[in-house]
């Protein structure tokens, strides 16, 4: 057994809550810009830490005149915009908890959220999330207001609050303290119902603190940003979200991806919050691109000489002479045109949800743009685990967030301890009896602990597979190095019980057409494409990528390329993009059976 801590750098305020974070920036910080909002005709406009005091205070008096108690669920059902931070203080102000909703749930999952948490009250963004709502309102007795964001929602409120005076809001928002409520999560959930999470203003404080004081440069206030294009749904949005408040440092909202490149650069962030697949993408795309240009062997040289300088920075010695002008060339060539496509200013980016794996760790490092990689959980309140800006160790997840603790169980099994975790499922005692035995919140994932405390993810307990043979696979690592290939969408390794190790695999539907057009094929569908010689041996060469990485025993032997895709709408994957095993292993068993008969 194995453990590592590292001392807090970050004091929790015993009788404070998560409010007190916009009033401080008011009084200490009125006219700097906190918040970014872009308006109908694209342009960039600043909110004061001020104006968005005053905001966030007009919305909970509407909120208090409505009804809303002190404990009380409030829920938001909404892509990722600036009316989901300005109702999340709100609701805080108001006394309330926050229930975030997915915007992708379905009827069913909704009354769950709703029904469970007991909410009194919903915000959805669009009439189609209001549908949602209204198809299971007789459901949910609790429910007594739904308001709608492209409906007015916000100015209903303002105008709702007009008779509740300043006072009763002060009164509200002192209500919690550090051991209060502040949000319930409900996890995405591979297997079974989604469980609510309990976060308190402590675990938001206790994480947030810790996280700017451990990346202090990344965190200064009138020079950084960060733009925030995942889903606050998820706790790792929110840990952005606040840390941006606390810090504060100016944070933009980006309903979704579409239009990254351009959001990027009109918003030119300092920091960047991502998960694999996102810096994957840009990659293998300014990859695609040199190729159509006929420029495909410089970016591959400029590649591997980032890639190598990484390298290079780790050692006592440092990069040569030779590779350091080699390097500068190459940043005049290609690394200041990557540099611009992610905004031009940004120096770090934030990557969690899965590895990200050392090829690209290091080439995006090499290219001064430096991807920190951290693990977390929702009921560790997001990140558990990062690497520091100062001593990044690309290839694990970094060390322990500053007063935590991380245990590697005798089985493997992570293990945390500290203020940051989550209080309990709730509703549900036995889940949380279960998941903090010995007062030790048990992960389910499995990994490693250096000399420097600095962690590596294995897998996850569940999903190891014994082979026939009864050898061991963890499936994360094959898998997500086979996934960093352009052309793949999604892996899942199969093998339980089966003589070798075997793999489903679908296709990216944006680069497939692409590499359609490269090699002449232009026209022919996914269908077609998935029996064809070119593309087989262009899946096998991600396969070989995928086995390097592996043991024999371990490597996959035979795959199989599915048409279709696996999606949230096909209940395949979570609202995280976790894979649904068991759901897949059911649709495609002949497919799988195929794999070991034909």
């Amino acid at each position: 057994m194995r453990e590592f801590s590292l001392p807090a750098l970050y004091e929790v305020p015993a009788d404070g809550n998560l409010t007190d974070l916009i009033r401080r920036n008011a009084a200490q910080h009125p006219d700097t810009p906190v918040i970014g909002r872009k308006d109908a005709a694209g342009r960039w406009t600043d909110v004061t830490a001020a104006d968005f005091l005053a905001e966030v205070r007009s919305v909970a008096r509407g909120l208090i005149a409505s009804g809303v108690q002190p404990g009380d669920r409030v829920a938001l059902m909404s892509r990722t915009r600036y009316e989901w931070t300005l109702l999340d203080f709100a609701i805080w102000s108001a006394g309330g908890v926050t229930v975030p909703v997915y915007e992708t749930s379905s009827p069913s999952q909704v009354e769950w959220i709703l029904g469970d948490s007991g909410a009194v009250a919903v915000v959805v963004e669009s009439a189609e999330h209001d549908r949602s709502v209204e198809s299971v309102r007789d459901r949910l007795p609790q429910l007594k207001h739904v308001w709608r964001l492209d409906n007015g929602a916000v100015e209903a409120l303002r105008t709702a609050g007009t008779d509740i005076s300043e006072a009763v809001v002060d009164e509200r928002s002192g209500t919690a303290n550090a051991d209060s409520p502040a949000t319930i999560v409900y996890t995405s959930g591979t297997t079974g119902r989604p469980k609510g999470c309990m976060l308190t203003h402590r675990s938001f404080f206790a994480e947030c603190g810790n996280v700017v004081e451990r990346l202090g440069p990344l965190f200064s206030t009138g020079e950084n940003s960060v733009l925030l294009f995942l889903p606050l749904a998820h706790v790792f949005g929110r840990l952005v979200e606040v840390a941006a408040v606390m810090a504060p440092i100016r944070l933009g909202h980006v309903p979704d991806i579409k239009h990254l490149t351009d959001d990027l650069q009109g918003f030119r962030p300092t920091l960047i919050l991502g998960v694999p697949r996102v810096f994957e993408k840009v990659y293998n795309s300014a990859r695609a691109t040199a190729q159509a240009g006929g420029k495909g062997k410089v970016f591959d040289k400029a590649a591997a000489t980032a890639i190598e300088y990484s390298k290079a920075l780790d050692t006592a010695a440092g990069p040569s002479l030779k590779l350091r002008l080699a390097h500068r060339v190459f940043d005049r060539l290609v690394y200041s045109k990557l540099r611009a496509v992610l905004g031009g200013r940004a120096t770090h980016a934030i990557s969690g949800g899965a590895p990200l794996g050392e090829r690209l760790g290091h080439f995006y490092r090499g290219i001064g743009f430096t991807v920190l990689e951290g693990y977390g959980l929702t009921e560790s309140c997001a990140a558990t685990a990062f690497n520091p800006a100062d001593r990044p160790r690309i290839g694990t997840v970094g060390q322990p967030l500053p007063g935590s603790t991380i245990r590697i169980a005798d089985d493997g099994e992570v293990l945390l301890y500290g203020e940051h975790l989550f209080t309990g499922y709730w509703n549900n005692e036995q889940a949380t009896a279960e998941a903090m035995a010995d007062g030790w919140f048990h992960t389910g994932d499995v990994g490693t602990l250096d000399e420097e405390g600095y962690l590596t993810i294995t897998g996850r307990k569940k999903e190891i597979i014994v082979t026939a043979a009864g050898k061991n696979v963890a499936p994360a690592v094959i898998e997500d190095r086979i996934r960093a290939d352009a052309l793949i969408a999604e892996c899942m390794v199969v093998g339980d019980g089966r003589p070798f190790v075997a793999a489903l695999i679908t296709l990216d539907e944006e680069f497939l057409p692409r590499w359609a057009e490269q090699h002449g094929k232009t026209g022919r569908s996914a269908a077609d494409l998935a029996a064809d010689p070119d593309l087989l041996a262009a899946v096998q060469h991600a396969v070989d990528e995928g086995n390097a990485a592996v043991s024999r025993a371990e490597s996959v032997r035979k795959f199989r390329i599915l048409t279709g895709q696996f999606t949230e709408e096909s209940g395949h994957v979570t609202p995280s993009m976790k894979l649904r095993r068991n759901v897949v292993a059911k649709d495609f068993a002949a497919e799988i059976e195929a794999l070991y008969t034909s």
